[in-house]
C-alpha cells in the first residue's frame, strides 16, 4: 500500500535510477516528470538527490511547497530523506558521502513505494551505489553522436560501433553483481531526448547505431523528450504539465502543452509505471 503519512511500507519498494554521465540531457526533468506521475498514480515516493552542487530535482519541490503555500493549493508531494546540506556533503570525503547516502536510502527504503534517485554528471562513489542499487536505470541522453559518446565509441570514418563507453560497462558490471546476488535483473532504459529539429540522416543513423548497441550491451529504447519551452516554464512554480487544471495554470495553455502531456503519457508506459501514465492524460 501506498505511504504518505510517514508510515512504513511493508512491501520492499521500487528503486528508479536516473543516470547519466553527461550534463545537459534532461536527467532531473524526467526525475521530476516521473517523480510526479508515481505521486498521481497513488504511490508513495522517496527522493534522493544526488547531484549535491545543483541539486534541480530538490529545488524544483521546494518551489512546488512555496507556490502550494502562496497559493493555497494542495498537490501530491514526495517524501524527501535528509542527505544534509548538499554543498557541504559534496566536500566531505567519499567514506562520510556514502554513509549519509546509505542512511537516507535505508529511510526511503521504509517510508516510500517507489525510491527515485536522481544522480549527478559525472563518475562518482554515490553514483556508483545508486546504480547498483537499482531495479530500473533511465538513462537520457540527446539525440546526438557528441551524446552516443556516453554510451558507446564508433568509428570515426565508418561510424561503426568500436566499443561500449565506460558507463556502460558500469551498468553491465552492477547488473552482472546482481545476477552473482541473485537478485532481481536490473531494467536498462534509454530514452533519446531530441533538441532543435536534427537533420533527419543524422538521426536515422544515430537510431541505427543505437538499436545494434542496445542489442550488444541489453538495454531498451525509449520515447524521450523534445527540448519544450513548457518545461522550463513550469521549473520555477514546481509544476509539471500533469498539474495544470482549470484552476492551476500559471501560464498560457497551448497545444504544446498537449504535445509534451502525450510524450510523458508515452515515457510513463514505455518504463512500465502503472497508472502514472494516466497523470498525463489529454483532457482538453
Amino acid at each position: 500500500m501506498s505511504r504518505g503519512d510517514g508510515t512504513e511500507c511493508m512491501s520492499q519498494p521500487r528503486v528508479i535510477v536516473v543516470g547519466n554521465e553527461k550534463g545537459g540531457a534532461g536527467k532531473s526533468t524526467l526525475a521530476i516528470h516521473i517523480a510526479v506521475g508515481l505521486l498521481y498514480s497513488g504511490r508513495s515516493v522517496a527522493l534522493l538527490d544526488l547531484d549535491l552542487r545543483q541539486r534541480s530535482m530538490a529545488r524544483f519541490f521546494d518551489n512546488r511547497k512555496a507556490w502550494m503555500l502562496a497559493n493555497g493549493q494542495k498537490l501530491p508531494l514526495p517524501v524527501e530523506p535528509d542527505l544534509g546540506d548538499g554543498k557541504v556533503l559534496a566536500r566531505a570525503s567519499e567514506e562520510e558521502q556514502l554513509a549519509r547516502f546509505e542512511a537516507a536510502f535505508a529511510e526511503a527504503r521504509r517510508l516510500a513505494d517507489v525510491v527515485l534517485i536522481d544522480t549527478p554528471g559525472g563518475d562518482t562513489a554515490l553514483s556508483r551505489r545508486a546504480h547498483g542499487l537499482a531495479d530500473q536505470i533511465v538513462t537520457p541522453m540527446n539525440d546526438s553522436f557528441v551524446d552516443f559518446d556516453l554510451l558507446g565509441q564508433v568509428d570515426p570514418v565508418t561510424l561503426d560501433l568500436i566499443r561500449p563507453s565506460i558507463y556502460s560497462e558500469s551498468v553491465w558490471e552492477a547488473r552482472k553483481n546482481r545476477a552473482i546476488a541473485g537478485g532481481t535483473p536490473i531494467d536498462w532504459v534509454v530514452v533519446t531526448n531530441r533538441l532543435a529539429v536534427a537533420a533527419a540522416r543524422n538521426r536515422l543513423r544515430l537510431t541505427d547505431r543505437l538499436k545494434k548497441l542496445a542489442k550488444r550491451i541489453g538495454f531498451r529504447i525509449g520515447p524521450g523528450l523534445r527540448d519544450r519551452v513548457i518545461y522550463r516554464e513550469l521549473f520555477p512554480f514546481g509544476l509539471t504539465v500533469a498539474d495544470l487544471s482549470n484552476d492551476i495554470r500559471p501560464v498560457a495553455v497551448s497545444l504544446a502543452h498537449v504535445a509534451a502531456r502525450q510524450e510523458m503519457r508515452s515515457l510513463m508506459m514505455a518504463l512500465g509505471l502503472e497508472g502514472a501514465e494516466a497523470a498525463f492524460d489529454v483532457t482538453e
